[in-house]
């Protein structure tokens, strides 16, 4: 360990680093850290700075001589870094917001890492993501790459197929899940073991335990009693049931599976949701015949046509899509982040989404730098793990952590109940990573022809025309 740890974190302008930031203090011991690198492109150049004064702040408040460095330009920074940790936006949130409107014009799911707008961001984001693996090859080919940019999945399939570096995936969904599972039983969340199954953003919980005890049933019931007492408040207070629940808009989202908040709380009425999908409760009849627990992702296959119907509704009646609703937080962080008496993480920032990024990135890197052999939930190369998908597919399942990476526990053959539409939507990504890296129009038009949420050939060829039209400009790939 040297000195100490260097970590460069590649978007360090996000509006998350903060989060990041709070989680190093408090992992000093375990984590010591000799220079923290934040990395931004010139556009960005403005939040990084306000970024790099918070940063500094906190880091001045808890007594750490950390170094902190800034700069536009990775090259300048990588040299001897430990750990480079990938949060990028390609395009910002106007690149977002376009991910999530222009697949509304074709009447199909229109969200950031989901279908269509996944598709986009991927496109984007493998191209740069390579490029960042190739000058880690060079400066710090020790390193480790932790990738959180999403899609997480897809971008860390890529970097494992085509970046030749030591990469390791990353998603708050699982954390959340065991969080809001053990919040609802009222016991501490290391109590509470989930093993789960699938692809990023469509993973199931299919074995849950309590101090090594199968509790999976009780929790699929107490899952259902939760659904059925919100949706009996609902009624009373004159809602629709089934439409959106009980709640204030972002801050009144509740759902046990989805919990962000679970420290100590019991109960439906003290969690909440993921921000960014919209809550519906899970039909007592798709939870028991699955016998397993869904991502809360899974309500955009589960749900699509109701999923689709309140997006249009939301941007009809004016609300906007998720991506203009984050810009909104985001402009009110930024000014919170200026003023010079902010020396911690404000709570603000639970609205920005993202709970547990910092607990989830810094465990899998605290597990690899003291050699832990922790089980930990993370995006790896599948191998045979999954005897359904191709041995080079990454796949989001338990796996060990130690000095030597991530080890995948055996999974055997996916549940008959979900098998097809894993490998749907993994074909789909193995053709999303073949045309990211290639510029090939043929693979794209493939990939969403594959996609379970895209209806047929036409709407296919017309997303991806106006997608590959209005992204050109962070599209070079394509350009012949």
């Amino acid at each position: 360990m040297k000195d100490g740890l260097k970590f460069v974190v590649i978007g360090g302008g996000s509006s998350y680093t903060p989060e990041l930031v709070d989680g190093l203090i408090r992992r000093r011991a375990e984590l010591p850290l000799r220079e923290l690198a934040l990395v931004d492109v010139p556009a960005g150049e403005e939040k990084l700075t306000i970024i790099g004064g918070l940063t500094q702040r906190m880091l001045d408040r808890a007594g750490l001589a950390t170094r902190v460095t800034l700069s536009l330009d990775r090259r300048q920074v990588l040299a001897g870094a430990d750990f480079v940790i990938t949060q990028f936006r390609v395009g910002g949130m106007s690149a977002r917001a376009m991910d999530e409107r222009i697949p509304l014009a074709y009447n199909v799911i229109g969200q950031e890492t989901t279908g269509p707008g996944g598709f986009a961001k991927a496109l984007r984001t493998i191209p740069v993501a390579l490029d960042v693996a190739q000058d880690m090859q060079e400066l710090c080919p020790a390193a480790w790459l932790i990738n959180f940019t999403n899609p997480s999945g897809i971008v860390t399939e890529a970097l494992l197929r085509h970046g030749g570096v030591r990469a390791i995936g990353l998603c708050n969904v699982p954390i959340s899940i065991q969080r809001g599972i053990a919040a609802r039983m009222g016991v501490e969340p290391e109590r509470i073991y989930t093993e789960f199954v699938g692809l990023n953003h469509l993973s199931w919980a299919r074995k849950i335990t309590f101090d090594g005890r199968d509790i999976t049933p009780k929790a699929i019931e107490a899952l259902i009693e939760d659904g059925e007492g919100e949706a009996r408040q609902a009624l009373a207070k004159g809602a629709v049931m089934g439409h959106r629940g009980v709640g204030d808009g972002e801050s009144g989202q509740r759902d046990l599976v989805a919990a962000e908040g679970g420290g100590g709380a019991v109960g439906p009425a003290k969690g909440m949701g993921p921000v960014n999908v919209p809550p519906r409760h899970w039909p007592p009849e798709l939870l028991r015949s699955l016998g397993m627990v869904p991502s809360p992702y899974l309500r955009y296959y589960y749900f699509h046509q109701e999923m689709l119907a309140e997006e249009l509704a939301a941007v009809a009646k004016g609300k906007g899509t998720r991506a203009e609703q984050v810009m909104a937080v985001e402009r009110d962080l930024f000014q919170l982040y200026r003023q010079s008496e902010l020396k911690e993480k404000p709570k603000l920032l639970e609205k920005r989404g993202g709970a547990w990024y910092s607990a989830v990135a810094l465990s899998v890197i605290n597990s690899i730098v003291n050699d832990l052999g922790e089980n930990h939930i993370v995006d790896v190369r599948n191998g045979p793990t999954i005897p359904d998908l191709p041995p080079e597919s990454v796949i989001e399942v338990n796996a060990v952590i130690d000095a030597r990476g991530a080890h995948p526990l055996p999974v055997g053959p996916l549940p008959l109940s979900v098998r097809g539409l894993v490998q749907q939507v993994k074909t789909y990504e193995e053709l999303t990573v073949q045309a990211a890296v290639h510029g090939d129009r043929q693979a794209a038009y493939l990939a969403l022809l594959n996609h379970p949420l895209v209806p047929g050939a036409l709407t296919a060829q017309g997303l991806l025309d106006e997608i590959l039209e209005q992204g050109k400009g962070h599209l070079p790939q394509f350009r012949d």
